[in-house]
Formats: C-alpha cells, structure tokens, sequence
C-alpha cells in the first residue's frame, strides 16, 4: 500500500465510518490531525492531496463540500457529506 492509499485507509477508518456510526451527515478533518496521528513527516502535501482527490470521495463515498485554509498546510479543512 503506497502512502497515499495509507493515508485514505486511515482517513476512512478514523473519521469517516465512525462518523456514519454515529448517525453524523457530514465530517470535517484537519490536515494536520491526521499527519500527527499517522506520526508522518514531511507528508503535509501528502496528506492534502490524497484528501482533496476525486479518488478519495470515491474510496470513501463521501463528496467533498468544503476545502479551507492553506492548500499544504497544518490548517487545511476538508468537509465532507456522507
């Protein structure tokens, strides 16, 4: 598994099932949440970009619906609809 795949695996897994568990409609991950818990280093592009693809809102079947903040950065939010 390349990193990219890694980081959606993680993403899918901490913060968009246990979202739909809960009965939530939508979830918002922090960029550098996810590099921090993932104990990356150097990968904040890594992270904002296998996030904000296409590929992502297929794997996960979210759809992305709001991107803020600094496009590689700590900071950047990504919302998704579930």
């Amino acid at each position: 598994m390349n990193r990219a795949d890694s980081i959606r695996q993680f993403v899918l897994s901490n913060y968009i099932q246990p979202a739909r568990v809960r009965g939530d409609t939508e979830v918002t991950v922090r960029a550098g949440d996810v590099h921090k818990a993932m104990n990356l280093k150097d990968a904040m592009p890594a992270v904002a970009s296998a996030l904000g693809a296409n590929k992502f809102q297929e794997f996960a079947k979210v759809k992305l619906i709001k991107r803020e903040g600094p496009q590689n950065g700590a900071n950047l939010l990504l919302a998704y609809k579930l």
